[in-house]
């Protein structure tokens, strides 16, 4: 019985990602979260589940959140990407992170980067505390009850609810 030998297509990708034009020529099949980890030694956005439910992997795509377990980085090409390392580059950013440090919005922090990306996005929009609620629905936490995460997105982002 033969077997066929494995092809392996390479593909030009440009984008920018935290305000840098990347430019790489890539397996066309590797995952933007591969992308990000492996060609950009990014590594503050982490791959949870592989199936785009926990939201661990949360970056910005265009502005607008995304699951970089789910998409190919060749289909993201031109596109501007916000990760995690982006966060701290801002003065909002910052005060996001420090108000999720203060209220121990935390536990071992696997999915703190995720939900940190969602919510900069959610923060851009003046969100009402129901927004903030299901932002924070969307990404799974394996080690909190959510109700110190809850608190430091409802602090960060403004909100009075605790």
């Amino acid at each position: 019985m033969s077997s066929s030998p494995e092809i392996h297509v390479r593909r030009d990708v440009e984008m920018t990602v935290n305000g840098v034009r990347v430019r790489k020529n890539i397996d066309a099949r590797m995952l933007l979260i591969d992308f990000l980890r492996v060609e950009l030694g990014l590594t503050g956005t982490h791959n949870g589940c592989s199936y785009g439910v926990c939201g661990a992997c949360t970056v910005l795509m265009d502005g607008e959140p995304a699951r970089s377990c789910l998409a190919l980085a060749a289909q993201v090409d031109g596109a501007t990407i916000e990760t995690i390392e982006s966060v701290s580059t801002t003065e909002r950013g910052r005060e996001i992170l420090e108000t999720f440090s203060r209220c121990r919005g935390l536990q071992c922090g696997f999915c703190t980067p995720g939900i940190v990306m969602s919510l900069v996005e959610l923060d851009r929009r003046s969100p009402s505390p129901e927004d903030i609620e299901d932002t924070i629905d969307g990404h799974l936490c394996r080690c909190t009850g959510y109700v110190a995460v809850k608190r430091a997105a409802s602090e960060a982002l403004g909100g009075s609810r605790s």
